[in-house]
Formats: structure tokens, C-alpha cells, sequence
């Protein structure tokens, strides 16, 4: 061929690939395409120069395990690094940033509003609408205690004693309600086991047995049971269940007669709906996900259309459905990612292929996201920008697998054939509104459940795991909520028999409504 400029891509390494193009041999190409059909060679060639180009454009987005192995586009320069922004949270922060903390009004001593100013004769001072904040932190134990230590006085001839009375605040019970908030988070929210808690107490001076601490989540759970059967009965309602689930370990399980099941499991349930709140669900017990999503579904009302399921491709999710159970399954495509991302060191050519691809797309579902866009109108975001991608993946793979390739039983033809195989349920965000890319968010709301076994080790019954599903359900969905687990639990016990009666007005996002109407004007 005619000789010609030549565009070159960055050094190879074990890790990129030289893309060279000859725009002479292009033109070439191009011009025979007129008379008659390309052959491979051609196409191929013509086909990478596009891709070399189109990657040097189109932006895509990593994630934490791929960033720091795709530094550079296929066939383009090396990305300029970017600086991630600093996680929210972190630094210093404002007064209004402590909603538990304790507000102490503090009258001017030396001014009074409306007299004159002491800096200049003529003028006179007035109350500002905002306050100086000064926030000062003080130590101590997770939970505190006081000792009242009451006057007796006793009648020298009949012997009688007279203790003084407790002060009013004090109340009747030993142990009050924001006692069973702090155990509750600690165990179930962070991870603290009761051995650990108790000897944290103990290092305080101020002790409290583990054998206390259970007696006191029992009782505060079985308080609690109608918020969680109401969070059961709502989260059936939503647009989409992501569902998953974990590895558990409880010592004393009973299983039914002629049960051979030897796997416990922690399932866990998230609802989400554009305009609801999403709901966290915990489940532990020998049931695995397919089965603990089935219960759910059956409290769902039986006039409303049936939701998408997210889930990994395996078949527990949904093998209990039956027919009278309908679900839209979608399949997590993170975890098809997954799998490229573990074979990148073996394959880099063809994993950087699909990991691109997918970046980008990821990257058309944040600048919806971004842009706040309606479920429909995101539908259409993506049918617009994503499925290109997808079509030309898919295709891509198909071209590999059927052109031998790929070794169809080596850990990349195995990958690939994952995508293969669940295609429609991966691509369900390319058909119908609200569907999720992947099951990221329930894969989170699963530490709360791995954090427990990794420090906790296990349960003792399944009364232990009960207890815990129960309060991981009401903290994480808190959480999810943006609202403070502890201050939520205080009021839920304090507010038990009120809660009893209407436990749809004590959700986490309404309950300060609630307390708004009892409260006495």
C-alpha cells in the first residue's frame, strides 16, 4: 500500500495494545468498499481504527478495582489523573452538622437586647436571628449511669425508716430506653459484640454483662415487632426488590422432619420506588433468598403490577416462584463485570474491551442520575446512549465465541458466556422503566450482616437471629432513609403502645410528624 501518515497509540505494555493506523491504507479501504464487499482482514482493520478513535472520545467510567488498572483508553493517551472528591463527612464540621447533640441556650449577660451600645454612645443593640455556635465534646462511657444515693432517716424508738423520695426525672425504670438504642446500634448497626461492649463498660467504671445487654434488645424487640411487620407489608409494595444473600452461621437451628438442608443464610431484601422510601429486610434462618423473597411476595396486593427483581444469575432467587408469582428478573451487571475485572492481568485486550463498554454505560446511568431524570425519561436516556453499547458488546462476543477465539471452558469464555446466557435479564434497564443496572445497593445492606459475622462470630438461636434481623432491618432502613437510627429507636419505645395502634404513622420518615401531633402545645 501506498505509504501514508501513521497514527500511533501509547507504548504497549502487558496491560494495553498498539492500535496503528494507516489513513492511506483507509482511504483504500474505503474506496473498494464502492465496488465490492470488504473481506475480514479489511473489516477488521477498519473496525479497529473506529474503536481506537471512538476511545480517544467517548468518556467511561471506572470503579475503585478497575481505576487503577485501565489508566488509559484503548488506543489512546494515557488519562489524566483525576482527583476523587473528598468523601462528605470528612473534616471539620458546622454546628448544625450535630443534630444528638444537647442545645444550651446562652443569654448575653453584659447586653441587653434594646439597650444602648457600649461601643458607641448613639445606637442601640438588637437580637440577632442566628447564634454564635460554640460546640465543646465531653468522654465517657457508651452508656452512662448515676447513682442517687437516697437519705434514709429511721425513728430511734420504732424503728422506722424514712428514705427520701427520687427526683421526678429520675422515672421508674432501671434501665431507660436510650440504654437499649445504644446496645441495639452497636451490636446491629456497627458490629459490637456484647462481650466487647461489656468490657468497654467495665474499662469506664461502669459495667454492664453481656447476659444484661441481650435482656435488654430482647425485650426492646419484642416492643418493636409491629414497625417491623409494617416495613414487611410496604416493602412487598415496590417497583423493584433487590435481593441477595450471605453465608450465616446459628447454633441452634431447628429444622422440619426430613429436612437434609444444612446451609443457614442471611437474605437480604431492599425495596425502592421513585416516589417511596426504600426499605431495608433481613432475614436469617435456613431459608435461602428464593424462599424469603417469596414471603415478601406474598404480602404484595394483588392489583398492582408485578415488580422488577434484581438478583445475581444464579437460580435460588427465583427458583420458589410459581406460577402464580410474577416478577420482571433482572440480573446484576456488575457481576457480569466482576468477572473481567479478576481475568484483566490473563486477557487485557478483550477484558479492556468489556470493561469499557460497561464504563460507559455506568457512566450514561450517573448523568441520568445526575440530571434527576424520571424513570420513563431515563428509559429513554438509555435506549438512546447504552444500547448501542450493548449491541455492539453482545456482538462482540458473539464474534469471539463463534470464531473459536476464546477457549469457550477458560475463565474468560466462562465470562462471557455468563453475559450470554443472562442477556435479557441484564439488559432489562434497556426495556422497562425504574429497572436497576445492578444489586449493588443490597450487596451494602449485606454488610450489615457480614459485619456481625466477621465480629460476632454467630447466633446462638434463632430468637438471637431474630432479634437482629429485626433491629438490622429498622437501622439500615434508617440509613437508607437518611435519619438517626438511635433517636428513632428511643422514640419507638417510648411511644409502644401508640405504635401499636398505627404502625404505618411510626416509619422512619414520618415518625417526627408523629411526635409533632402528641406533643402537648
Amino acid at each position: 500500500s501506498r505509504a501514508g501518515p501513521e497514527v500511533t497509540g501509547v507504548k504497549p505494555d502487558k496491560r494495553r495494545r498498539r492500535v496503528d493506523v494507516n489513513l492511506n491504507q483507509l482511504d483504500e479501504i474505503i474506496d473498494s468498499a464502492y465496488e465490492r464487499a470488504l473481506d475480514r482482514d479489511e473489516g477488521e482493520a477498519l473496525r479497529n481504527a473506529l474503536h481506537a478513535m471512538a476511545a480517544r472520545l467517548a468518556p467511561w467510567r471506572t470503579s475503585e478495582k478497575s481505576a487503577g488498572l485501565l489508566d488509559a483508553p484503548l488506543g489512546g493517551p494515557s488519562r489524566p489523573e483525576q482527583k476523587r472528591p473528598p468523601t462528605p463527612g470528612h473534616g471539620r464540621n458546622g454546628a448544625k452538622a450535630f443534630a444528638g447533640a444537647e442545645r444550651v441556650q446562652v443569654p448575653n449577660q453584659e447586653v441587653q437586647p434594646g439597650c444602648q451600645c457600649p461601643e458607641c454612645p448613639k445606637g442601640k443593640v438588637y437580637l440577632q436571628k442566628d447564634t454564635s455556635p460554640l460546640v465543646r465534646f465531653v468522654g465517657g462511657p457508651p452508656i452512662s449511669a448515676t447513682v442517687y444515693e437516697l437519705e434514709r432517716l429511721r425513728c430511734n424508738l420504732c424503728g422506722k425508716v424514712f428514705t427520701a423520695s427520687a427526683p421526678p426525672e429520675v422515672g421508674p425504670d432501671k434501665y431507660d430506653e436510650t440504654a437499649v438504642s445504644t446496645i441495639a446500634t452497636a451490636k446491629y448497626g456497627h458490629g459490637i459484640p456484647f462481650n466487647r461492649l461489656e468490657a468497654i463498660q467495665q474499662s469506664y467504671g461502669v459495667p454492664l454483662p453481656a447476659s444484661t445487654q441481650w435482656e435488654l434488645v430482647e425485650d426492646g424487640a419484642e416492643l418493636l415487632k409491629p414497625v417491623q411487620e409494617e416495613l414487611l407489608r410496604q416493602a412487598a409494595q415496590g417497583d423493584v426488590l433487590h435481593g441477595d444473600d450471605t453465608g450465616m452461621k446459628v447454633l441452634e437451628v431447628t429444622r422440619p422432619e426430613g429436612n437434609t438442608r444444612t446451609g443457614v443464610f442471611t437474605t437480604g431484601v431492599v425495596s425502592a420506588s421513585p416516589q417511596g422510601n426504600p426499605i431495608a429486610l433481613f432475614f436469617t434462618g435456613p431459608n435461602h433468598s428464593g424462599e424469603n423473597i417469596l414471603e415478601v411476595l406474598r404480602r404484595r396486593a394483588s392489583e398492582l403490577a408485578p415488580p422488577v427483581l434484581m438478583c445475581d444469575g444464579s437460580s435460588w432467587p427465583t427458583s420458589k416462584l410459581g406460577p402464580g408469582t410474577e416478577v420482571m428478573l433482572a440480573n446484576c451487571l456488575a457481576h457480569g463485570r466482576r468477572k473481567f475485572v479478576e481475568l484483566l492481568s490473563d486477557f487485557p485486550e478483550e477484558c479492556r474491551f468489556v470493561l469499557e463498554a460497561l464504563g460507559r454505560v455506568y457512566l450514561f446511568d450517573e448523568q441520568a442520575r445526575q440530571a434527576g431524570l424520571a424513570p420513563r425519561e431515563r428509559l429513554k436516556f438509555h435506549q438512546e446512549h447504552s444500547e448501542k453499547e450493548m449491541k455492539s458488546l453482545r456482538r462482540w462476543i458473539k464474534e469471539q465465541l463463534d470464531g473459536k477465539r476464546v477457549e469457550p471452558n477458560s475463565g474468560l469464555g466462562k465470562a462471557m458466556k455468563y453475559l450470554q446466557t443472562h442477556w435479557a435479564a441484564l439488559t432489562l434497564f434497556l426495556r422497562q422503566p425504574g429497572a436497576p443496572l445492578d444489586n449493588n445497593i443490597c450487596e451494602r445492606a449485606l454488610k450489615k450482616a457480614v459485619l456481625h459475622r466477621k465480629n460476632g462470630l454467630y447466633y446462638r438461636t434463632m430468637n438471637g437471629a431474630d432479634v437482629g434481623d429485626l433491629f438490622m432491618t429498622l437501622i439500615h432502613t434508617c440509613e437508607l432513609n437518611h435519619v438517626g437510627a438511635f433517636g428513632y429507636l428511643t422514640e419507638l419505645q417510648r411511644h409502644a403502645v401508640e405504635l401499636r395502634t398505627e404502625p404505618a404513622a411510626w416509619m422512619p420518615w414520618n415518625y417526627q410528624e408523629r411526635l409533632a401531633k402528641l406533643a402537648p402545645d
